[in-house]
């Protein structure tokens, strides 16, 4: 998916690796972890790649 800050490693693109109240999202430019709440993911999101 794509996100609408740019990561500091320069990647736009992350992976969904979790679901649930919070959601585990992974960089696919440097394989950095993060985790959001719902609403900060649904706030940040763009549009989905596949």
């Amino acid at each position: 998916m794509k996100m609408k800050k740019v990561h500091p490693c320069g990647s736009y693109n992350w992976e969904v690796i979790r679901m649930g109240a919070d959601i585990k999202i992974k960089c696919q430019g440097c394989n950095r972890i993060v985790m959001l709440s719902r609403s900060e993911f649904e706030k940040r999101m763009v549009k989905v790649i596949e």
